[in-house]
């Protein structure tokens, strides 16, 4: 049983260092949210001394917000996103290039990523500046959304990300931060949704309902307050269910 272990990172919390041996693939701010040039290459070269993946976390340009507020409609067209995206990426990849690293996928930040998760106006100008920068970049989509199709229509390749310690709605996508329940509250009920979803194929949603779902990444947010702990919980996690078989099983 194969799945992928993602961390947002190089977001102002200095604890990469900790988590990064936990973990296959991060996501490094690449300054419109949080992040610089200083922040972005010592994260790569923290990466390339643990064998993880690189991925760049590019968001709306709102570093007042954390990149949590849709600015979609109003200080950001859908035509400013090819730019917005493409900054971002060329900035990472410099930071790899200085440090002898490569950039192996993408993943949204914030708002950005819940907007493009069901807004085609939004997601199709995302994944061509993807497509145009670097098609073999891997695309971390939220699972069965429609950034997932179009990223796919775009040529490259992607992965169905789903998260441990957000709550669903019954369509699929994340509770709102907004919203009361949009956190799960303890580390054990994460370890037990991010169970669920490798082996099942399926969520309990806010309001109870089970859904099926996609589960190939996982991702952690690095900025939570016990974010470590997590890491090697989730961690321990995927490793025991890679030598269990599907009938609950130790494998050979």
């Amino acid at each position: 049983m194969q799945v992928d272990l993602n961390c947002d990172m190089a977001e102002g919390m200095g604890n990469e260092a900790a988590i990064i041996p936990f973990i296959t693939a991060a996501n490094i701010a690449c300054g419109f949210h949080a992040g610089d040039e200083q922040t972005m290459r010592h994260v790569v070269r923290l990466c390339l001394g643990a064998g993880v993946s690189i991925g760049a976390h590019p968001s709306y340009p709102d570093r007042e917000e954390f990149g949590r507020r849709d600015l979609a409609g109003t200080t950001v067209k859908p035509t400013d996103l090819h730019g917005i995206v493409t900054e971002q990426l060329e900035a990472l990849r410099d930071a790899c290039r200085f440090e002898g690293a490569s950039l192996t996928h993408v993943k949204l930040h914030g708002a950005l990523y819940n907007r493009a998760a069901w807004d085609e106006q939004i997601a199709h100008p995302v994944c061509q500046a993807i497509a145009d920068t670097d098609p073999s970049l891997i695309v971390y989509a939220l699972s069965g959304s429609r950034m997932h199709d179009i990223a796919t229509s775009c040529g490259l390749r992607t992965m169905h990300e789903v998260f441990a310690d957000r709550t669903y709605q019954d369509d699929g996508s994340l509770t709102p931060r907004s919203m009361p329940g949009a956190l799960v509250s303890t580390r054990e009920a994460a370890a037990e949704q991010a169970r669920r979803m490798i082996v099942d194929g399926t969520v309990r949603t806010l309001s109870g309902k089970v859904i099926p779902i996609i589960a190939q990444t996982i991702c952690l947010h690095g900025d939570g307050p016990h974010a470590v702990a997590f890491a090697r919980l989730l961690h321990s996690l995927v490793n025991e269910l890679k030598t269990t078989s599907p009938d609950g099983e130790p494998t050979a």
